[in-house]
Order: C-alpha cells, then sequence, then structure tokens
C-alpha cells in the first residue's frame, strides 16, 4: 500500500528546512566577511560593512513596509467588491474563522490566467489577489483550495521569512560589490600595497567568493521560496481538511500551463519581481532544478494525493 502523507510532517520538515537554508545564507555571509577582513584589513572591512548593512537594511525596510502595496500597483489590481465577489469574500471570511486570522484586503487583477498571490508583513497588514481568471474557471471548492494556500502564507509569515532572506541576500550582493570596488579604487591610488602583497590569497579568495556568493545565495533564496510554497499546500490542507480543492486547481493550473495558445502571454503585465508570490510561475517557463522559482506542479499534485 502506498504510503500517505501527514500535512503536519510536511509542514514541520518543509520548515526545517527553510530555516537550514538559511543557515547556509548565514554562512556565506560570514564567510564572506572573514574573507574580506583578511583581504582588506579590519579598517576597510569595517567600512564595507558599515555601508552595506545601512544601505541593504534601509532598501529592505521600505519595501518590507509596503510590500503588500507594491505588489498590488505593480499587476494593476483592483479592490474586490463585496456585491460583484461575494463567494470570494464568503469563502476567505470562513477561512479567516478557521484559521483564527484577520480576513485581508481583497483584490482582483484582470488576467485570463489560474493564479492567486499573497502579501503583507503580518496578518493585520495582508492582501489576497485573485486573478479574473481563477474566479470564472475554479469551482468553489478549487477556489477555496486556493485561498487556503494564500492563507497559509499569512498565517505562516511567509513574507517576513522571505523578507529576511531578502536582506542577508542583499546584503551579500551589496557587500561583494562594494569589496571588488573597493579593491579597483585600492588598485588606482596604490593604497596598502604591501598589505595587499602580503594578503595577496586571501584577495584572490575573496575576489572569487565575492563572484560566486551572489550566485550561491540566489539559488538558495529560489530553494527556500519552492519549500515554503510546500509548506502553504500542507498548511492549506490543514485548513480545508481535505487536498481535493487545492489539488484540482493546480490541475488545471497544469493542464493551461501545456496550452498556452488559449491564453495571451502576460510577460508585459506581471513584474519578475512578484513573480515568486504567485501561486504557480505566471510565466510558464519550463525551467528545471536550481533555476526554478516554484516547485513543479507535477510534484506538488502528488504529494496532495497522497495526503
Amino acid at each position: 500500500m502506498e504510503n500517505r502523507f501527514s500535512f503536519h510532517d510536511q509542514i514541520q520538515r518543509n520548515k526545517l528546512r527553510s530555516v537550514f537554508l538559511i543557515i547556509i545564507i548565514l554562512f556565506v555571509l560570514m564567510l564572506l566577511g572573514y574573507v574580506i577582513g583578511k583581504a582588506l584589513g579590519p579598517d576597510y572591512f569595517a567600512i564595507v560593512m558599515i555601508f552595506a548593512s545601512l544601505f541593504s537594511i534601509l532598501y529592505i525596510w521600505i519595501g518590507y513596509y509596503n510590500s503588500h502595496k507594491i505588489a498590488i500597483a505593480s499587476v494593476n489590481a483592483k479592490p474586490a467588491s463585496e456585491k460583484e465577489y461575494r463567494e470570494y469574500h464568503h469563502l476567505v471570511e470562513g477561512l479567516s474563522l478557521a484559521t483564527g486570522l484577520p480576513k485581508p484586503k481583497l483584490y482582483v487583477m484582470n488576467d485570463p490566467h489560474i493564479n492567486a498571490f499573497a502579501s503583507g508583513r503580518n496578518p493585520e497588514n495582508a492582501v489576497i489577489c485573485v486573478t479574473t481568471g481563477a474566479l470564472q474557471r475554479l469551482d468553489k471548492h478549487e477556489l477555496e483550495g486556493v485561498l487556503a494556500h494564500e492563507m497559509a502564507h499569512i498565517a505562516n509569515f511567509d513574507i517576513r521569512f522571505m523578507t529576511l532572506t531578502a536582506v542577508l541576500v542583499g546584503m551579500i550582493a551589496i557587500i561583494s560589490q562594494i569589496f571588488l570596488r573597493s579593491l579597483w579604487w585600492a588598485s588606482l591610488t596604490g593604497g596598502r600595497n604591501r598589505d595587499a602583497r602580503a594578503n595577496v590569497v586571501f584577495i584572490l579568495i575573496g575576489i572569487i567568493l565575492a563572484i560566486l556568493a551572489p550566485i550561491v545565495v540566489m539559488f538558495v533564496q529560489l530553494a527556500i521560496s519552492r519549500k515554503r510554497e510546500y509548506t502553504a499546500d500542507a498548511s492549506a490542507v490543514k485548513f480545508v481538511r481535505s487536498p481535493t480543492g487545492l489539488t484540482n486547481a493546480l490541475k488545471k493550473i497544469q493542464k493551461e500551463h501545456y496550452s498556452p495558445r488559449e491564453y495571451i502571454d502576460e510577460k508585459h503585465r506581471i513584474s519578475k519581481a512578484v513573480a515568486p508570490l504567485f501561486i504557480s510561475d505566471p510565466f510558464k517557463r519550463n525551467i528545471q532544478g536550481l533555476f526554478q522559482t516554484h516547485p513543479p506542479l507535477e510534484k506538488r499534485i502528488a504529494i496532495l494525493e497522497r495526503m
């Protein structure tokens, strides 16, 4: 008999994996800092870290507190009228009661594809946005499954978690750039020649790490994003006590991905920056492995069918 997944186990497993991936990013950050400190000396290292930290924190702070507004504006979504979208509101209200979360603000974006996303730094400032395609082509139970998935992102504080990831990834990228530019500036001014010659090995290691570190952590960030999707799927099952609605919705999305001629291309309407927020990749890119922003629909459906 085929083993069945417990949604509790699935949620716990993916949360632990996400924490492990965050630890990897922290390790890369500390390693980069150590190598820069050895290559440039403590004075230069302090300057690099201070500027990189301040810039990263300021950038992420602004994005963090306005993430839901930025996401909604980027897809040109409109508030969902309770009179016009009564079922949409009723389903979210039911999920709010089941989860104990405040009802998020609801939006609709004009797009014939089946998709949805959630954003906001916490449950009190959360929004859910669905496409007109989802409202038109999903039945009540399927739409409930999709909305439960988005409520799961809110309940699991995924936006806050991904913001932390973005802070660390951004710091690594900025520190790498400042380090590389400081080496170029030092070569022009002729400063610290003796120290540079004495620490040539660390300088070479620092250059290699500064180039590779942002690429490595980008892959880690994508991996975290994929793990959070699995966790949201499992949490959605927990909320509605059935995987059927979400499973059938993902099957419709999967069929849609294999029938691109039925729909117009949306690349000019959706920013790549918000693409990871959606329940499925809005660009329907046939990317495999480390470059995926979302787990394969086939795998998500298979796991849900075993719950």
